[in-house]
C-alpha cells in the first residue's frame, strides 16, 4: 500500500472494523495500480472500487480542479443537487453539512407542457439555485445537456460538476460537452458512467473533506 492511504486511512462509510479492513484491502490494491499522489487519485480508486473495473481510471476525466472545488463548497455547506433518487440513496449522509436534493420531480408541471424529460425539466426549474451548487449527475444525459446550456448562457454556474450520465442516447455528447464548459468537472469518456461512479466520485471529496476536519 501506498504511504499516501497507510497514513491515517478512514473512510467515514466503513461502520465496522470488519468494513474498514475490506476497505483498506481494496484500496491497497487498487492504488499499486492508479497511484495515490492526489485526491483525484483517490477519486480513481474509489470508482474503480464502486465497478470492480480498473479500466474505468482510463475513462475519468478532471477539469478545472474538481477536487478543490468540491471541498470549497462542502466548507461552505453548499447544496448537493443530484439526478434521481438512486444517487441520492448512495450519497454519504454525515462528514458534511450540505444538504441533498433530488431534480427529478422538481420541475414535473414543466416537464409536461413542455414535453421535455422530468429530469432536464427539474434542471430548468432549479436553475436559480444551481449556482454555487454541487451538481451530480449520473443517469440523466438530458439533464446535463440542459445543465451545460444553463452554464454556457450564465443562468445557473454551479461550483462543481460530476457528470457520469450512462446510455447510447447523448450520454457522450452531453460529457464532451460539459468537458468544453468552464466550470470544474468530473466526467467519463464514452457511453459509460452511472450512479456507482456519480456516488462515488462524490463520496470520495466527502470522505477527503470529512478527514481535513477531524
Amino acid at each position: 500500500m501506498t504511504k499516501g492511504i497507510m497514513e491515517g486511512y478512514t473512510d467515514i462509510g466503513a461502520q465496522t472494523p470488519q468494513a474498514m479492513e475490506i476497505s483498506k484491502k481494496s484500496r491497497e490494491l487498487i492504488s499499486q495500480m492508479i497511484g495515490d499522489e492526489s485526491l483525484e487519485d483517490r477519486i480513481k480508486q474509489r470508482c474503480v472500487i464502486a465497478t470492480g473495473d480498473p479500466s474505468v481510471a482510463e475513462i475519468i476525466r478532471f477539469q478545472g480542479h474538481p477536487d478543490r472545488a468540491g471541498l470549497e463548497a462542502l466548507q461552505e455547506s453548499s447544496p448537493i443537487f443530484v439526478d434521481i433518487n438512486m444517487v441520492r440513496a448512495g450519497v454519504l449522509k454525515k462528514g458534511h453539512k450540505s444538504p441533498i436534493e433530488v431534480i427529478l420531480g422538481a420541475g414535473d408541471e414543466m416537464a409536461r407542457k413542455l414535453g421535455v424529460t422530468r429530469t432536464s425539466a427539474g434542471v430548468m426549474a432549479l436553475q436559480e439555485r444551481l449556482h454555487g451548487s454541487i451538481v451530480v449527475i449520473g443517469n440523466a444525459p438530458s439533464a446535463l445537456l440542459t445543465l451545460c446550456q444553463l452554464i454556457e448562457s450564465g443562468k445557473a454556474i454551479p461550483r462543481m460538476v460530476i457528470g457520469v450520465p450512462v446510455g447510447f442516447v447523448n450520454a457522450a455528447e452531453s460529457k464532451e460537452l460539459l468537458r468544453e464548459m468552464d466550470v470544474p468537472s468530473i466526467s467519463t469518456v464514452g457511453t459509460r458512467g452511472g450512479t456507482p461512479i456519480a456516488v462515488a466520485a462524490i463520496n470520495e471529496i466527502i470522505n477527503a473533506y470529512a478527514r481535513s476536519q477531524s
